[in-house]
């Protein structure tokens, strides 16, 4: 393992612990929050497929699967998932960005990344440099722009075994 790899992988950790990324469902009403409108439509829809059931000589009696059905398919809505960020996720393009996003694109590293790696005796000063030259030109970094600096250069010119 690189010593970029460790900071990251270190960097990572943090953030799961700090924001209790662990992939375990919590209960949470942000979904109200965000959405009430769609949030009291469901619950018109609701009322309204319920009296249409209990107007009908045939549906009436199954009435307690739509209560069922409804209670169990908007328990979804509250909960929310934090995903867990992983080096492992940094540059594949799979399923798993269904579920968590390209994070390592969008979410900037901490201040304290770069200058855990610029005080580094185990970071070359060629990735040092490279690491200047990316802030100065972008002034905020994402994870893949740390991730990249650990992997070699393309040049065009063929490496020979």
């Amino acid at each position: 393992m690189t010593e970029i790899q460790r900071l990251l992988n270190q960097t990572i950790d943090e953030l799961n612990r700090v924001e209790k990324r662990d992939n375990r469902p919590r209960f949470s009403i942000s979904f109200i929050r965000k959405h009430p409108g769609l949030f009291i439509g469901m619950y018109i829809g609701w009322l309204a497929t319920m009296a249409v059931m209990l107007q009908s000589a045939t549906l009436s009696g199954s009435v307690w699967l739509l209560v069922v059905l409804f209670v169990l398919l908007n328990g979804f809505f509250f909960f929310d998932v934090n995903p867990r960020y992983r080096y492992e996720d940094i540059d594949v393009l799979d399923f798993r960005v269904c579920y968590n996003g390209e994070w390592y694109n969008t979410r900037d590293v901490p201040a304290e990344l770069v200058e855990a790696i610029m005080r580094s005796p185990k970071v070359s000063e060629s990735q040092k440099a490279m690491l200047t030259k990316m802030l100065s030109r972008k002034q905020t970094l994402s994870f893949y722009d740390i991730y990249s600096l650990d992997k070699p250069v393309a040049t065009g010119v063929p490496v020979q075994a």
